[in-house]
């Protein structure tokens, strides 16, 4: 049995991971959370003990960036060259999960240990983007 090493990379290579069905599949489930947790934010949030106004409006900005990333998911999974590409649609979908998961938990639960996390989920996604434009 071989271990890893600092050279081995993380996937194996001519791995398929990053697949147009992929990241399809991810802004689906990116768009689709969105939706659903600005319906609860909407209806049910506000109701809970313990929401502020600054709690409802984090909750807005965490629904609106996951349904941003799952439409531009959407769309990077149609792009003949970067549909494959093997970190902007992972670092896209991972940061918008983080981001948005983290900002969620964060209004919902007080987890004050999330908050440093919110910003890597935020990193992740512009990395992504901006790995895209070179």
């Amino acid at each position: 049995m071989a271990f890893p090493n600092s050279s081995t990379p993380l996937l194996p290579r001519g791995s398929t991971f990053v697949t147009p069905s992929l990241l399809w599949k991810s802004g689906a489930i990116l768009a689709a959370a969105g939706m659903i947790a600005g319906a609860f934010g909407s209806h049910a949030l506000k109701r809970r003990p313990g929401i502020t106004p600054e709690g409802l409006s984090a909750w807005g900005t965490a629904t609106h960036y996951a349904i941003f990333n799952g439409l531009a998911l959407f769309v990077l999974s149609m792009h003949p060259r970067f549909s494959t590409h093997k970190f902007a649609g992972p670092a896209i979908a991972g940061g918008g999960f983080v981001f948005s998961g983290s900002i969620m938990a964060l209004v919902l639960w007080k987890l004050k240990f999330l908050g440093p996390i919110t910003p890597l989920g935020g990193i992740a996604m512009i990395a992504g983007y901006i790995t895209l434009a070179l």
